[in-house]
C-alpha cells in the first residue's frame, strides 16, 4: 500500500546544515519505498537561502517536498520567545494540515506543540495521527526549571495527554520515554521504540578522512588522542564540563586534546571559562558548527566522542544523535549521565561512563582509557557492532514504515 504521509516537524534539518537529520533520513527512505511524503517545517534550521521569505512557500529540499513556514528559532532565544515561536508555527502548520490531503499524519516533537497541527489535521481530514516523542514534556522542562508557571505546567500536561490519546500509534526514542508514555494510560501495543539511528554508510570512512581535521589543531600528531564534542552549546548540554575536564587532563595526559564543535547560548561563556582555566587553544579548541555531511571527517579524526548533559535524571531518557553518529563511525563514546545508554556502554564495552559531578575523576577515567590501546580497539569494535546489529537506520526506517501502515489499517 502506497501512503500519502504528511510529516510535521518544526525543526527539519537537511544534511547540508548542522543538527540532527532523523526526519530527513526517514523521509527520504519512505520516498524511496514509493510513498508520497510532504514535510511541513519552519525555516529555523534550513540553509540561509530558505530563511529570507515572508510567506509560506513550497520547495524541494534535499529531495524532500517541503512546505516552509517562516518562523525563526535559536538556542539563544529566551523561554518566552521560544513559546511564541512554538505557538506561531502550531497555528500556521494547523492550517497547512487541513489543506494537504494525506492518508496519515506523522508529527514529531519537540516541541510538544507540534501535536496541535497533528490533532487538527487528524480531525479535519479524518485520518490517523502517529506521534513521535523525542522528549517527555512537561517532565523535562519542569526538571530544568524552564516551565515554572503552574498554569503553563497544567496546560502542557493536558496537551501531552491529548497528544497521546489522539494518536493511533506513538513512537518513543528510548525505553524510558516509552515508560513515560505508558504511565499516561497508553496501551503497550500502541507504543513502539525507534531510537535515533546510525547512518553507517555515511560514517564508516577510513581514518585518513580525518587528517585535515587534525591538521587544523596546531601540533596535533596522528598518534595524539583527540576527544570530540559536537552539538548544541546550551545550558542543558553542560559543555563547560569538558573545560574542567581539560584543565585536569592537561596534567594527567598532556598530549590529549579536546575539540568542541557547535554553537548555542553558552558559547561565549564556554570560551571565557576555557580562557580563565588556561586551557583555551592549549589543550582545548572551540570551533563553529559543521554540517552533517562534514561530520564523518570530524569523527574519523577523533579518538573518543562524547555526549553530555547536566546531572538531571529525566535526561537519562535522551536519545542524542551524537551518540549514534559515534557508533556509526566506530568510535568509543564517553558520556556523563546514567540510563539506558550508560547501561549499553557498560554491557558492551563501547565506551565509558564518566562522573557527572567530578571533572577531575572524569579526567582520570579518560586518561586511563586513552592509554589502553587494546581497550580502545575493543571499544571501537563494540561500537561498530552496535551500529550494525541494533541501530542501523535502514532497519529503523523499516520499523517506522510498519508503524505508519498499521495506523492506516
Amino acid at each position: 500500500m502506497i501512503m500519502r504521509i504528511l510529516y510535521l516537524h518544526q525543526y527539519f534539518v537537511p544534511p547540508d546544515t548542522s543538527g540532527g537529520t532523523r526526519s530527513y533520513e526517514f523521509a527520504r527512505r519512505l520516498i524511496a519505498a514509493g510513498h508520497d511524503v510532504c514535510m511541513v517545517t519552519s525555516s529555523a534550521m534550513l540553509p540561509t537561502q530558505y530563511q529570507n521569505q515572508e510567506h509560506i512557500y513550497e520547495a524541494e529540499i534535499a529531495g524532500i517536498p517541503t512546505v516552509v513556514i517562516p518562523v525563526a528559532y535559536g538556542n539563544e532565544m529566551s523561554f518566552g520567545e521560544r513559546i511564541r515561536a512554538f505557538a506561531r508555527f502550531a497555528i500556521l502548520a494547523s492550517i497547512e494540515a487541513t489543506r494537504r490531503p494525506a492518508d496519515v499524519i506523522f508529527a514529531t516533537s519537540t516541541p510538544l506543540t507540534i501535536a496541535v497541527p497533528g490533532i487538527v489535521g487528524r480531525i479535519w481530514q479524518r485520518i490517523p495521527l502517529v506521534f513521535e516523542v523525542r522528549d517527555l514534556w512537561p517532565e523535562l522542562p519542569i526538571a530544568i526549571g524552564a516551565l515554572q508557571n503552574p498554569l503553563a505546567r497544567m496546560g502542557a500536561s493536558m496537551l501531552e495527554w491529548l497528544a497521546y490519546h489522539a494518536s493511533a500509534e506513538i513512537i518513543a526514542l528510548s525505553p524510558g520515554m516509552a515508560d513515560g508514555i505508558k504511565r499516561r494510560g497508553i496501551a503497550d501495543e500502541r507504543v513502539t521504540i525507534i531510537p535515533n539511528s546510525c547512518d553507517i554508510e555515511l560514517f564508516d570512512v577510513p581514518a585518513e578522512r580525518g587528517q585535515h581535521i587534525r591538521a587544523c589543531i596546531p601540533g596535533l600528531s596522528a598518534d595524539q588522542p583527540l576527544i570530540v564534542y559536537t552539538g548544541t552549546f546550551g545550558k542543558i548540554n553542560n559543555v563547560g564540563y569538558l573545560v574542567d575536564v581539560a584543565a585536569a587532563l592537561y596534567h594527567l595526559a598532556p598530549d590529549a586534546r579536546i575539540l568542541l564543535v557547535g554553537a548555542g547560548a553558552e558559547h561565549d561563556h564556554i570560551v571565557d571559562r576555557a580562557r580563565a582555566r588556561g586551557v583555551f587553544e592549549r589543550n582545548l579548541w572551540v570551533w563553529k558548527p559543521i554540517s552533517k555531511t562534514e561530520m564523518p571527517d570530524l569523527l574519523a579524526a577523533a579518538t573518543i566522542a562524547t555526549s553530555l548533559f547536566l546531572p538531571i535524571r529525566p535526561m537519562w531518557n535522551n536519545s542524542a544523535n551524537k551518540f549514534f553518529d559515534a557508533l556509526a563511525a566506530g568510535k568509543p563514546i564517553a558520556i556523563n549521565y546514567g540510563g539506558w545508554q550508560a547501561d549499553l556502554l557498560r554491557e558492551t564495552g563501547a565506551g565509558i561512563v564518566l562522573s557527572a559531578y567530578d571533572p577531575t575523576e572524569a579526567a582520570h577515567a579518560i586518561a586511563t582509557f586513552i592509554n589502553d590501546k587494546e581497550r580502545l580497539r575493543q571499544a571501537s569494535q563494540a561500537a561498530r557492532n552496535l551500529a550494525r546489529t541494533q541501530f542501523d537506520r535502514d532497519h529503523m526506517a523499516a520499523t517506522l514504515e510498519q508503524v505508519l501502515r498499521r495506523a492506516c489499517e
